[in-house]
């Protein structure tokens, strides 16, 4: 799992840019009790995505890959943060599930296209 560790931490403060983002942009306040409430579900939903991603592709299992590691983080990010906000009373309005559909998957997976162009770059250069 070690050598995972770098992508976990990309992923983990992507999902707390979010949260601050967010919380910044409806004024709310940014102290640690705020960013937690607003990040957990998240976070929440990201570490279930990893876990299956890397039980499921175990001996295949490729952190800095678009697909599938990215898009099934992603969609369990979004999915888990969701249902997590829902069942502890938090919004999931329209318009948030659709911000957060975009802003999470063109950072989770985004991220990780960049991350592969450059080592792809790197290989190329030598």
């Amino acid at each position: 799992m070690k050598k995972y560790t770098p992508a976990l931490v990309v992923d983990v403060v992507l999902v707390v840019v979010f949260a601050v983002l967010g919380r910044s942009s409806h004024n709310e306040v940014l102290d640690l009790a705020g960013l937690a409430e607003t990040a957990w579900p998240f976070l929440g939903g990201l570490t279930v995505g990893w876990f299956f991603t890397a039980w499921l592709y175990r001996d295949k299992f490729d952190a800095l890959a678009a697909a599938p590691t990215g898009l099934l983080v992603w969609v369990s990010t979004l999915v888990g943060g969701m249902l997590l906000r829902a069942v502890t009373g938090q919004g999931t309005a329209t318009a948030f599930i659709i911000v957060a559909t975009i802003f999470l998957g063109v950072f989770l997976v985004g991220w990780r296209l960049v991350a592969r162009a450059v080592q792809r770059r790197k290989v190329h250069a030598h």
